[in-house]
């Protein structure tokens, strides 16, 4: 779990985070979204220590992630996972090497323990036949899970994704979906996706959080977002002729999320 107590933080005369507070929860996957501008890639950032934060509290299971010593803060960088936007995998290296980074810096594993954990990650995001292949021979969803495998090979208790979905069409992105639900849920991690996706959103948001010009605006989950009286977060989230529609037959069908048609439908 981490809680965020008041976080504010400036650059400059221009504050971005004015006074944010929640908690992200162990086991689910929270979702951080808003527009551009609205704070919630500072707001990441600032919980993985990238930017210091000007005021406020960032606590990891209790503990204050400005108030840790060096090594304090090397063992809570061991036990996070990040996925980032474009994947990031090390172009001169095969997948088995670059999902065995992690186990490099931050293990005292021998070699054959790593290839074995690498090996479990693997068959986990079903790449079983591409460990041998450099980014470059593989499709950017087979990446994206590359870069999956890659966070999740440490066994960490945080997990961070930024925009895990960007690139992807949607029958991709629902299959990325899927698996980091999976895994929020097979490892227990405090899963946080910083996310533009909708289609994210209305299935695995399990906790939301809408940024809105630096504030916390509404927070939630799917369940709760169809009926939320927010406009802001009304007018952010059904953007779209889509989903419009969609809001105003689940409205009217006395439905929660598209979860629940989908079963219903099954």
């Amino acid at each position: 779990m981490i809680e965020v107590k008041n976080l504010r933080k400036k650059f400059d005369e221009t504050e971005v985070l004015k006074g944010v507070s929640t908690v992200l929860e162990k086991g689910k996957v929270n979702l951080i979204i808003g527009q551009s501008g609205s704070g919630k890639t500072v707001f990441l950032k600032s919980l993985l220590n990238v930017y210091l934060p000007t005021s406020g509290e960032i606590l990891f299971d209790g503990k204050d992630i400005n108030k840790m010593n060096r090594e304090e803060k090397q063992q809570l960088r061991s036990e996070i996972g990040t996925l980032f936007q474009g994947s990031a995998l090390f172009d001169s290296m095969t997948v088995q090497e670059n999902i065995m980074f992690p186990l490099d810096m931050f293990t005292n594993l021998t070699y054959t323990e790593k290839r074995k954990r690498v090996q479990e990650v693997i068959a986990r995001v079903h790449l079983e036949n591409a460990d041998k292949k450099y980014p470059s021979e593989i499709s950017g969803g087979m990446q994206k899970r590359v870069a999956i495998a890659r966070a999740i090979v440490n066994n960490p208790k945080y997990l961070f994704c930024d925009e895990p979905n960007s690139g992807l069409d949607p029958y991709t992105s629902n299959i990325i979906d899927d698996l980091l639900l999976e895994i929020t849920k097979e490892y227990n991690t405090t899963t946080i996706i910083n996310t533009h996706d909708m289609n994210s959103v209305m299935t695995i948001g399990e906790k939301i959080i809408y940024l809105r010009k630096g504030i916390k605006e509404w927070e939630g989950n799917k369940d709760i977002l169809i009926s939320a009286n927010n406009q802001y977060l009304i007018d952010f989230v059904y953007s779209s002729e889509l989903f419009k529609e969609l809001r105003k037959y689940l409205i009217a069908t006395n439905q929660t999320s598209i979860e629940n048609i989908i079963t219903k439908d099954e």
